[in-house]
């Protein structure tokens, strides 16, 4: 064998060998090639950070947006609570009051039962007078109602506030007070006309309406002669400071004067009970006549009566005794455990005590002690 066909075969043998190995070289130099890519544009990576921040801040709004829905959830859900306890609350002020009034009606039954009066029909006496002056008065429309009002530089309405009320409180507003120690809607009488008659107290309306005018310009009439004789006092005396009696007296004209305001409002309103207000009429009665002695007694009456007045000890042992209630009773339906009773019946005491100095009697056995 010669040197090129040894050649020749050695080539042959060795070609296929060299096939796969170039082919292996060449992907390997492809992978290589593309693995190996290190650096990407600025545009790509712009593109990139762009979509990862949009991304991001849309995560975020529906963050927010959750947040707030779930706030707005909250806050509604807060406000349906605190409405349904409004109610609630409304409702049982309403039943309280209800049953207060309820209570009072029937205590006031069964101390009018005691006293041996007739018995109140079960009429609301208060809705009835506010008809009867709504009726006489006259409605007013609510267009008008309202042009009247804000010309006053009133609110138009008040919370929860209905035509009758509206109505109502723009007749106060435009009605006219008399000028006086204490402010009164009442048209007073003249001194001449405030002669009352305690033989039969009218039950009419009208009747008790100008029965309530004479006392109010009764104790008007006392109230200002008492202020003009306190301010006399002090200009005759002429004196800086104020010596401790007169201190005192100034404080009971004042206080006197502050007290006997529940009073005249019972006048306007004309819902005065006859248990008491017979009393009264006697008591003004008998000092207008100069009698004091027996308008303290008529006072003594009215302030003491018929209650029993527990003197001492009244339970010494563990067994009640007998007839023992009667004394809680008492107590119960006394016209002086009402503490705003209790307060001008004891001012009507001192314009008594001052009467019968600026007008004194002309029997000395008239003047209290």
């Amino acid at each position: 064998m010669d040197f090129a066909a040894l050649m020749s075969s050695e080539i042959a043998k060795a070609k296929p060998k060299d096939d796969s190995t170039t082919k292996s070289a060449t992907t390997t130099t492809t992978t290589i090639t593309t693995t190996s890519k290190k650096y990407i544009r600025r545009s790509e990576a712009e593109a990139q950070r762009e979509a990862a921040y949009r991304a991001e801040q849309a995560a975020l709004e529906e963050k927010r947006a959750a947040r707030a829905s779930e706030k707005r959830r909250r806050e509604e859900e807060a406000a349906e609570e605190a409405q349904i306890r409004e109610d609630r609350r409304r409702k049982l002020a309403e039943e309280t009051r209800r049953r207060r009034e309820e209570a009072a009606a029937e205590e006031k039954r069964a101390r009018r039962k005691r006293l041996g009066l007739p018995e109140l029909k079960k009429e609301d006496s208060a809705s009835a007078s506010e008809d009867g002056n709504d009726q006489d008065e006259g409605d007013i429309p609510d267009e008008e109602l309202t042009s009247k009002l804000r010309d006053l530089g009133e609110p138009v309405t008040l919370f929860g506030e209905t035509h009758r009320a509206r109505l109502k409180r723009y007749r106060r507003l435009t009605t006219v007070v008399t000028a006086g120690p204490i402010p009164t809607t009442l048209q007073l009488v003249a001194e001449k006309d405030m002669k009352v008659s305690a033989d039969a107290v009218p039950q009419d309306k009208e009747g008790r309406r100008y029965l309530f005018r004479q006392l109010a310009s009764y104790f008007t009439m006392v109230l200002r002669e008492w202020e003009a004789a306190l301010a006399r006092e002090q200009r005759e005396k002429q004196q800086d400071e104020t010596t401790f009696a007169g201190k005192a007296a100034i404080n009971a004209m004042v206080s006197s004067r502050a007290n006997m305001v529940p009073l005249f409002r019972k006048f306007e309103s004309g819902d005065l009970d006859d248990d008491i207000l017979k009393p009264v009429v006697e008591i003004v009665q008998a000092a207008q006549e100069r009698r004091y002695v027996d308008a303290n007694d008529g006072y003594l009456r009215l302030s003491i009566g018929k209650a029993a007045w527990p003197i001492g000890v009244t339970m010494v042992g563990i067994h009640e005794r007998s007839a023992r209630e009667k004394l809680h009773d008492g107590e119960r339906g006394h016209v002086m455990g009402d503490e705003v009773t209790r307060k001008y019946l004891q001012s009507i005491k001192r314009c008594l005590t001052f009467a019968q100095v600026r007008w004194p009697p002309e029997d000395i056995r008239q003047l209290m002690g």
